[in-house]
């Protein structure tokens, strides 16, 4: 077992879900304080659209995502007439596919600790002359730090151990899109046990201490 063969992916890895959880905390804060302050029927829509991804099967998802992203379609057509290369089967297309594949994972939490806060601090932030804005980042962001953070935290998890999705749309490509879940099921079908065991249990132990780090934070 080449130590080379178990970095790569998990360097791979840790990179796209770096950059998911940056744009999913990007997306995700301000997404969840806009259905906040929604009507309840657009909040209700927003909320059930979001939460999509949970429910469909990775490789149905995975699979329209891959239509959207391919060279035929509206994101990837624009996106190779830009750049001249494909989206699909690419490193950035990891990246939207994991952001949309995880959003709900961030934007459950953030909407929850937004409606957890107490009115009557926005009603005091406004009598002291702040704006909408100005009451959202000074109040809002400050006392739903807990649930940005767990958010992000789980976001980040998430992306680091997706597979149909990933593999439904990057394919499996050395270096560029063969993440640690694609490896480990490489690894299995070639009934290398012992590399797909070592790369699990990283997977497992990083899981853990994810889930730790996140109850002890909460607490």
């Amino acid at each position: 077992m080449a130590i080379e063969s178990i970095l790569e992916p998990l360097i791979l890895s840790f990179q796209l879900a770096l950059w998911s959880t940056f744009f999913l905390l990007l997306l995700g804060v301000p997404l969840s304080w806009i259905l906040l302050k929604s009507a309840s029927w657009v909040r209700k829509i927003g909320e059930i659209l979001i939460t999509l991804p949970i429910v469909l099967p990775p490789s149905v998802l995975g699979f329209y995502l891959l239509l959207l992203l391919g060279s035929e379609g509206f994101i990837g057509h624009s996106y190779m007439n830009i750049t001249g290369k494909s989206l699909a089967f690419s490193f950035p297309g990891l990246v939207i596919g994991s952001i949309i594949y995880s959003l709900p994972f961030v934007v459950r939490p953030i909407l929850a600790a937004f409606s957890e806060i107490d009115h009557q601090a926005f009603q005091v932030a406004a009598t002291l002359g702040a704006n909408g804005w100005q009451r959202f980042l000074y109040v809002a962001l400050p006392l739903a730090k807990n649930g940005i953070l767990t958010g992000g935290v789980l976001g980040f998890a998430h992306t680091l151990g997706e597979f149909g999705v990933v593999l439904m749309i990057g394919g499996n490509i050395p270096g560029e899109t063969r993440v640690t879940s694609i490896a480990i099921y490489d690894y299995v079908e070639a009934l290398d046990y012992h590399s797909a065991h070592y790369l699990s249990l990283i997977l497992v132990v990083i899981s853990f201490a994810i889930l730790f780090f996140v109850s002890f934070w909460n607490r």
